[in-house]
């Protein structure tokens, strides 16, 4: 959560009646609505139709375009189209008085430095039942976070970052009874009784000279067995799971720009900073060097009193 720095934007809420519908493009946002009155499907291509009914709350990645329809038949309304015209607060869609719909959506906008680890590590949608007694509390947390936007008050900016990251974990906490054995990623992981032990060790101590021995031994299960089993809910075996933790880490610390390379690498478990370069290059594409120039000219500065350390 640290290292995803997420903060939220609220959209314009929707009133719908009637036949309606609302696209959203692709653009691998990490979007969020949840449904006040009545109902409504989310329509993905190549997916089953999912039905939202009043009080469901549903965490998504734009990986894909979408749409949220009244029925799979309804002509969609392009979602950016609708709220950059819109001279209302709430969007009105549809026509007539019957099968009223009031939504409210918005989007968690994280760091760049570690986008893609929304890709990597969390299913594409977590739906959130409205029987769910966590589903109140999400209510409850976005509303503080409103509130506080509107009326800021003392160390408004240290209660915001706060409340953001309790929606995210709480929505995330509340999506495992969601998890099936056909989902990947951290979710997944952490909903797996052995898997979940492991990641907590690796995440624990990160700087650890892991081996895929020691983390089914702490699993208690075999070695083969661990690594497969592993590999079927993260698509990656563990140590390249732990490789791309540490290069998380290292990407976040770099646009920090508070830290030489050579600190970043012995903190996330590299002998040396060449090494780390070296995996940090293979796995990004530029070197960390680069990597902080292109975050802000701070975190260069920071490092060009190691830049002989580095390979370029």
């Amino acid at each position: 959560m640290r290292i995803l720095r997420p903060r939220a934007v609220l959209f314009a809420g929707v009133d719908a009646s009637g036949e309606w519908a609302l696209g959203f493009r692709e653009r691998n946002d990490l979007l969020f609505c949840w449904v006040e009155q009545g109902q409504c499907l989310v329509i993905r291509p190549d997916h089953q139709s999912l039905l939202l009914r009043q009080g469901d709350f549903l965490l998504i990645r734009a990986s894909t375009p979408f749409r949220l329809a009244s029925s799979s038949s309804a002509i969609a309304v392009d979602s950016e189209s609708a709220v950059t015209s819109s001279k209302s607060k709430r969007l009105r869609l549809g026509s007539g008085d019957d099968r009223q719909t009031t939504l409210h959506a918005g989007k968690f906008i994280v760091s760049t430095a570690n986008h893609d680890l929304l890709e990597e590590l969390l299913p594409q949608t977590v739906g959130v039942s409205a029987s769910d007694p966590s589903v109140g509390r999400i209510r409850a947390l976005l509303a503080m976070n409103e509130a506080e936007a509107r009326s800021p008050g003392p160390a408004s900016e240290f209660v915001i970052i706060r409340l953001v990251e309790l929606i995210l974990v709480e929505i995330l906490r509340s999506g495992f009874a969601g998890i099936n054995a056909e989902k990947k990623g951290l979710l997944a992981g952490l909903a797996d009784r052995y898997t979940e032990r492991a990641i907590a060790a690796m995440h624990r101590d990160v700087a650890r000279n892991w081996t895929v021995a020691e983390l089914a031994k702490l699993c208690g299960v075999s070695r083969a067995g661990f690594a497969t089993r592993f590999r079927r809910v993260f698509g990656v075996g563990p140590i390249e799971y732990l490789l791309r933790w540490r290069i998380a880490l290292a990407k976040d610390e770099l646009q920090n720009g508070t830290k030489t390379v050579a600190q970043i690498a012995f903190s996330v478990g590299f002998g040396s900073s060449s090494a780390f370069s070296s995996a940090f290059t293979r796995t990004v594409g530029c070197s960390p060097t680069q990597f902080a120039r292109a975050c802000g000219t701070e975190a260069t500065e920071t490092l060009q009193s190691d830049r002989t350390l580095v390979r370029k």
